[in-house]
């Protein structure tokens, strides 16, 4: 925690940004709730919940290269900002409609904001903060959004004893349009410079696929991507089988799964928070691939667990692994790749992401009717211990204390003979 109190002692700037995401995630938190609430009570049937879900995470799925050219085209400070515009005209759009059609495309809306903000909050750190102290940045910024699901919840529920979702609907329509007015006036995010300022711009889309080209071309980053993917694509069919477990076939009720739920993202929170200390590339690999073990293994004990205690130390192992494995990710790719990329690799990111979860949410209800439900959570975890182990026998000869020693020597030759030393070779 002490990176984290020294980021925001030392950076006033940071405090803004991290007091205006923080307000916006617990209202996302609330809303989260009510928005299922509201598609229940506009159009009855199970299929409203999946529908609204696959509202959030489509526009990713679709869309996530081009979001994060338009991170890497224009100002990353105006996309946010637009983003949290775009999201709090489709939450107050929700409000005053009503119909399930509506709903439904108001949803698809706030995607394409939370799309279009990820990508670029994430690249614009760097210039938010100084360099020392974006390790902690980047941490935070994943415990407060978890934070968000955590927190908002049981605010939605104080707000339904004396109003309707709607008021939480509303309520955070407000929060990201004060999230818009925090981060307006801040400076930073600015677009990041062409390699060549006298080249004709190729289109959005040209830009899109030379992101896309790019993230291919890194033999590293594109071996990261694809085991995230593929963990949290397990992650997603836990997430479908975790109520089932606790609720039946642990018997621990209604109860039982609030707590373990609490329990989980208070594990991500640490494990999110745990990435502040940063380090080299060696050390990011390796509590990346620490955090998919975690995950994997909280995942399998949890289906063997014989009862809720038990069970709960499962989930705060899951959810710890959970916290470590994308905040490395995230350090990982801030620190290989160039700026002018950023936002299209976050956006690359984000939309694997999107299609493992939605994958997950579809496969989930299938695999439990076929195999049951602790089958299946076990199964789960096993899957994914094999995803780290491929992942550590793929990556261990990238990133390795040599290579920076290598890397590090040439440098300082090729400075000596250009009249310029840096000691600083790792990071960026």
């Amino acid at each position: 925690m002490r990176p984290v109190l020294e980021l925001l002692r030392q950076e006033p700037r940071a405090r803004v940004f991290f007091l205006a995401l923080w307000q916006s995630a617990l209202g996302t938190g609330a809303a989260y709730v009510a928005l299922l609430l509201v598609a229940l009570d506009r159009f009855d049937s199970p299929w409203a919940i999946g529908l609204i879900l696959l509202a959030d995470v489509l526009p990713a799925m679709l869309l996530g290269p081009v979001f994060g050219a338009f991170a890497d085209r224009f100002s990353r400070k105006a996309c946010a900002v637009i983003a949290d515009l775009i999201r709090a005209g489709a939450f107050a759009g929700i409000v005053i409609t009503d119909g399930f059609v509506l709903t439904f495309l108001l949803s698809l809306l706030a995607g394409v904001g939370t799309g279009l903000f990820n990508p670029a909050a994430l690249a614009s750190l760097p210039s938010l903060v100084d360099k020392r102290r974006l390790a902690a940045a980047t941490s935070l910024f994943g415990a407060i959004a978890d934070f968000g699901f955590i927190a908002g919840p049981a605010a939605a529920a104080a707000v339904l004893l004396f109003g309707g979702p709607e008021t939480i609907l509303a309520v955070n329509a407000i929060s990201f349009s004060f999230s818009a007015l925090l981060l307006a006036p801040l400076r930073y995010g600015e677009a990041p410079r062409p390699e060549d300022v006298t080249a004709t711009r190729p289109s959005l889309l040209a830009e899109a696929r030379e992101g896309l080209i790019a993230t291919a071309g890194m033999a590293g980053l594109r071996l990261v991507l694809a085991a995230s993917g593929a963990a949290l694509l397990f992650g997603a069919i836990f997430n479908v089988g975790q109520p089932l477990l606790v609720r039946d076939v642990l018997e621990g009720g209604d109860v039982g799964f609030a707590v373990l739920v609490t329990v989980y993202g208070l594990g991500f929170i640490a494990g999110s928070l745990s990435g502040a200390r940063g380090g080299d590339l060696p050390a990011l690999k390796r509590r990346y691939l620490a955090g998919i073990f975690l995950m994997a293994l909280g995942f399998a004990a949890s289906g063997f667990a014989p009862s809720v205690a038990p069970a709960g130390v499962a989930f705060l192992a899951a959810g710890y692994g959970n916290g470590l494995l994308l905040v490395y990710e995230r350090l990982l790719i801030q620190a290989i790749v160039p700026d002018r990329l950023a936002g299209r690799v976050f956006g690359i990111r984000d939309a694997i992401t999107a299609w493992a979860f939605a994958t997950g949410f579809l496969l989930g209800p299938l695999l439990i009717s076929a195999v049951g439900t602790r089958r299946l959570i076990i199964a789960g975890g096993l899957c994914g211990l094999v995803v780290w182990l491929v992942s550590a026998w793929a990556l261990r000869r990238v990133w390795r204390l040599e290579d920076l020693a290598d890397h590090a020597s040439a440098k300082f030759a090729r400075d000596r003979r250009t009249g310029e030393h840096s000691p600083d070779f790792v990071g960026r």
